[in-house]
């Protein structure tokens, strides 16, 4: 059975985490992207996109762990 007595800030704790997991891991991808983009010059954003999901990917797969840390064995 779970224990549903759990502190309000460990729930806030946990969403913060998740969001700052997703938000700065897309965003590093998206610079990370544009500045190779702007390296080689290309006019089309072929590194955006790839660094774009790359990093929509990592923050998915790094919050996955993350919450199945906070939550409890069942």
């Amino acid at each position: 059975m779970r224990n549903n007595n759990q502190h309000p800030l460990k729930a806030m704790a946990l969403m913060s985490s998740i969001l700052a997991q997703l938000v700065g891991s897309i965003l590093i991808g998206i610079f990370l992207g544009r500045w190779i983009d702007s390296f080689f010059d290309w006019p089309v954003p072929v590194f955006m996109i790839i660094f774009l999901l790359l990093g929509l990917f990592t923050g998915i797969y790094g919050t996955l762990k993350l919450v199945k840390q906070f939550t409890p064995g069942d």
